[in-house]
């Protein structure tokens, strides 16, 4: 790799830190808003799932245009959307207004990442591919852990507001980064004349292997996003203060900056689908043993297992896709695969809600979502694309 591709990368790796800054402040905020709102549990469920439904038309939708008018035009469009979305939610007085800017600031978060993944497949090597676009993504869980440490000291002494303000100006300061350094794939510029559409990855010889990625990722996205979103609220009710209920979705988050990685590493020595299938049903166990740990000083351990296993499985898909599918449609295919796996990713917090309302406690709503993190790794195993080892 030359200097120049090790900076794109460099710069993909940061725009997702703030991608995972940028979708997890709202549950790092949410017992305050919470507090401050008398919102309930399926009300905040809706909240978080607005900025999900965002997150989904982003990928579909904004984040395909990365194949038409190029990767870098697409970033900065997405940042400006992030970053301006973010700091117009500390103005928010009401649950509408929150819902309006989260889906808003959304659209920016699922075309980013898409975008990156694509841009970083571009820029690396293929013997080192899934190990670079892993290593990329896995700036997500960095951003979410930054923000969950800065989150707990600043909720307590200037408001959640405040929050949303110093993300939005983090969000702002990145964009000359893309505009000075950033520039297109040198296989972009060389693409054919075949014009991107979700059509081609619905037909042979990508068919059956789009519909087992959307499936595996609709899964693993519904089981994360259940745990980004949840974990501080959860904690909260089961009497932890909020900064420890904030630490514990904090160590989650550490768990995946280890896990992402390392996923990236074994996928190269053992192949994708192997390492993540297998990564995604240990998750499960992990999830399904929760409640022998949960009055122990080993809990944290548990959250830190949870999200090496959960954020690795779910960031190798992304490695998926990035290989399943040809330059000229590569965004295109990453992004569909992303807003299949955000719609997960929308039903995820909304059952979690609807689980606290019903009263099941922490352990239990882990034992009902251990179910699709399995899932996910069984239908990761079978993958059928010949381009995927």
């Amino acid at each position: 790799m030359s200097t120049k591709q090790y900076i794109a990368v460099f710069i993909c790796f940061l725009m997702n830190m703030l991608d995972g800054m940028d979708v997890l402040i709202i549950s790092y905020a949410a017992p305050a808003i919470a507090k401050a709102w008398s919102i309930s549990p399926a009300n905040l469920g809706i909240v978080f799932s607005s900025g999900l439904v965002g997150m989904t038309v982003g990928a579909i939708f904004l984040a395909p245009f990365a194949d038409r008018i190029g990767r870098k035009s697409t970033m900065l469009i997405a940042g400006l959307l992030m970053a301006t979305c973010i700091y117009l939610t500390s103005f928010a007085t009401d649950i509408n207004l929150l819902m309006i800017f989260r889906f808003i600031s959304g659209l920016g978060i699922g075309a980013m990442m898409a975008t990156t993944a694509a841009l970083t497949a571009e820029n690396s090597p293929t013997s080192t591919r899934n190990f670079w676009v892993s290593t990329v993504v896995a700036g997500y869980p960095v951003g979410a852990v930054l923000s969950g440490l800065v989150a707990a000291t600043v909720i307590k002494t200037s408001g959640w507001e405040h929050l949303f303000e110093l993300a939005g100006y983090a969000t702002f300061l990145s964009l000359p980064l893309v505009g000075l350094f950033i520039k297109e794939s040198f296989a972009l510029s060389k693409q054919d004349d075949t014009k991107p559409s979700v059509q081609i990855l619905v037909k042979e010889p990508y068919r059956i292997s789009t519909f087992q990625l959307w499936t595996a990722l609709f899964l693993a996205f519904a089981t994360l996003y259940f745990m980004l979103n949840w974990i501080p609220k959860l904690a909260t009710n089961a009497g932890l203060s909020l900064s420890a209920a904030i630490y514990a979705g904090t160590v989650f988050n550490l768990g995946a900056i280890v896990g992402i990685p390392m996923q990236g590493y074994c996928s190269s020595r053992f192949g994708l689908k192997k390492t993540i299938g297998t990564i995604l049903i240990f998750t499960a166990l992990v999830m399904l043993s929760f409640g022998f740990f949960v009055e122990t000083d080993y809990v944290l351990v548990i959250f830190f297992l949870m999200g090496f296993g959960v954020q690795g499985g779910f960031v190798g898909l992304y490695a998926v896709a990035a290989s399943m599918y040809p330059t000229y449609i590569r965004t295109t295919g990453v992004g569909w695969a992303i807003g299949a796996g955000r719609l997960g990713g929308i039903i995820g917090p909304i059952l979690g809600g609807l689980l606290v309302a019903w009263g099941l406690d922490m352990t239990q709503s882990f034992w009902v979502f251990a179910i699709p993190s399995a899932l996910a790794g069984l239908m990761t195993f079978r993958i059928s694309s010949k381009d995927i080892s």
